[in-house]
């Protein structure tokens, strides 16, 4: 029966074994004792936390009448202000006296500066010679619609309305809304008192629990999470119509959570209207106080901890006596004894372990032969890099005879006074050592431009006056970074097969612009031009996967490498018309670290 529980024991998982010891000898004891204690203080706790947030409650009505009162002295002022009067009266006759009123006008801004509760004061009227300036507004169709500016023009009592307009300048904010009546016009304006949105929030961002306040329409204007401001209360999970709900203390699942729900009203001075406070506090935050019950059970968790312990003991020996052998086995791997095999049962972790230990000494078998197998390829490929090197020092040697010799040419030809062959070597010898010394790196537009000219120059030289070209480069385009040898190829295109089949002139034009972040690089000719069937077979030509035209390399080669380095829409654009000559353009991104 023993051996039968122990085998048992081996087969679960470790983690099996602790929670099972967990639940028999620590769970269901400390619920069973917890539970009936914590029943005892729940309603004391409930009570004093209802208490605590009623206190609270009163003290943000209180502070929040405190702050409400400046916009409400600012708009007693603003009532009979005849400056206001006048300037939402007055038909301007044009924008210049309309703009003069508004610059000579400074109460709006004198109160925003004075009084941190406000942040900015909106005047709304029907006067149609006044310009929207955020300050005064014309009154417009929506306007008129709103429910905010319906209730003011009822009456001259003051309102408190969030305003969630969608104009080109929202509120989005507790408003002071009133009406303003010009008896001597006849006519009347609607005051709009902004309140700093930080002010009130931060009348409830000490508050133990969370805190709202709502208009009449349930709009929240200020909560300790601000980002509850501008919902309304039917978009909160409370679970109950706060809307229309009295002064009291309800219970109630906010979202999802069992909660004690506060809710009163503030109604400021010659206000028609009133706003709410609603504190909420979930009832799992207050009741676990009640875990001061702890120190009651204290006698009885001590006895469960004292059978956990030995409970616990009985397993670690089990499991100790099981690592102790997979310890043996490791220790014998570690001496270099790779045909070790470790033989411990069990499905548990130690079992896993077991499997795994063998599963890893035949790696490492496997990877001590493939290391001998990558040292052999690795020595091999040590000789062949030397003799690469070998290869390229010897390499260099002809080069430097070369550009000596075209050095000693071209000093000949300048003495015996033939500056236009000099020339020719001089620019040849700077084309080879230019197109030598790139390798695989990164150049210039401006340097690239060097090399094509001095190509086009020694090309000029051959066919005289049957080739003319032209090249434009927008300045701020000269110091971007490009892959080497990208224009090259497209103009030796342009001279190659231009002039083919075209007697006289063929002119050659490389334009390159920039174009709202954007570099468009042209190369066009006048010369012989391409069939739509040829242009259609270079095209797939460009993009196929093999080089079968050695003609066409050079531009299969530009246009891959262009796409490989900025992507596909970088590639290289074809336009060709039989007879008259052909286009090759490209673009590149100017922006990022490509500048020099």
């Amino acid at each position: 029966m023993f051996r039968r529980l122990i085998r048992t024991s081996n087969n679960l998982k470790l983690k099996h074994k602790l929670l099972i010891s967990y639940v028999l000898v620590v769970m269901i004891p400390v619920l069973i004792i917890g539970l009936a204690v914590t029943g005892y203080f729940r309603k004391q706790a409930l009570d004093n936390a209802i208490g605590q947030t009623i206190n609270n409650v009163e003290k943000v009505k209180s502070q929040t009448a405190t702050l409400l009162r400046v916009p409400t002295d600012i708009s007693n002022i603003l009532m009979f202000n005849n400056e206001l009067k006048e300037i939402v009266n007055k038909r301007y006759e044009s924008v210049v006296e309309l703009t003069s009123a508004y610059l000579a006008y400074k109460d709006f801004q004198e109160y925003k500066r004075l009084y941190r509760e406000v942040a900015g004061i909106r005047f709304y009227s029907t006067n149609p010679t006044l310009i929207n300036n955020l300050e005064f507004i014309p009154v417009d169709k929506q306007t008129k619609e709103s429910y905010w500016y319906q209730k003011a023009l009822q009456t001259t009592s003051i309102g408190w309305f969030y305003i969630p307009d969608k104009g080109d300048n929202p509120v989005h904010k507790l408003s002071l809304v009133r009406k303003v009546p010009f008896a001597e016009y006849r006519t009347e304006g609607v005051l709009m008192i902004v309140i700093n949105q930080d002010e009130l929030n931060g009348l409830l961002r000490q508050e133990p629990f969370e805190t709202l306040i709502t208009d009449e329409q349930g709009y929240v204007v200020a909560a300790k999470n601000t980002e509850l401001v501008g919902k309304t209360l039917n978009e909160l999970d409370f679970g109950v119509d706060l809307q229309n709900q009295a002064k009291g203390t309800l219970e109630a699942d906010f979202q999802g959570e069992p909660s004690n729900i506060i809710i009163d009203e503030i109604s400021p001075g010659s206000s028609m209207n009133s706003l709410k406070i609603i504190s909420v506090f979930a009832t799992k935050n207050i009741v676990k106080d009640a875990n001061t019950i702890s120190m009651i059970g204290m006698l009885f968790i001590t006895l469960v901890l004292v059978i956990a312990l030995l409970l616990v003991y009985i397993i670690s020996f089990l499991t100790s006596n099981r690592l102790l052998r997979l310890s043996k086995h490791l220790n014998k791997l570690a001496l270099g004894d790779l045909n070790v095999t470790s033989r411990i049962d069990g499905n548990d972790e130690i079992g896993q372990l077991s499997r795994q230990f063998n599963y890893m000494v035949k790696s490492i078998n496997e990877l001590m032969t493939q290391v001998v197998e990558a040292t052999e390829q690795n020595n091999q490929l040590e000789i062949a890099q030397k003799e690469i090197k070998l290869k390229m020092m010897a390499s260099q040697i002809n080069p430097h005879f070369l550009f000596n010799a075209l050095e000693s040419i071209r000093m000949k030809a300048h003495i015996k006074g033939e500056a236009e062959i000099a020339n020719i070597v001089r620019l040849l010898g700077k084309l080879m050592r230019k197109s030598l010394e790139i390798g695989s790196g990164k150049t210039t537009f401006r340097a690239e431009l060097e090399m094509v000219r001095s190509y086009l120059e020694i090309q000029k030289f051959r066919y005289g006056d049957r080739l003319a070209f032209q090249i434009h480069i927008d300045p701020e385009v000269e110091k971007i970074y490009i892959p080497p040898l990208i224009i090259q190829p497209l103009v030796e295109n342009a001279i190659v097969h231009g002039l083919e089949n075209k007697e006289g002139t063929v002119r050659v034009n490389i334009n390159i612009r920039l174009v709202e972040e954007v570099v468009q690089v042209c190369v066009d000719d006048d010369g012989a031009g391409i069939t739509p069937e040829r242009l259609a077979e270079v095209m797939q030509f460009l993009c196929g996967p093999e080089e079968q035209e050695k003609s066409r390399i050079g531009m299969r080669n530009v246009h891959q490498r262009l796409t490989l380095t900025y992507g596909e829409p970088y590639g290289l654009q074809i336009k060709s018309v039989y007879g008259k000559g052909t286009e090759v353009s490209f673009t590149l991104p100017a922006g990022g670290d490509q500048h020099v």
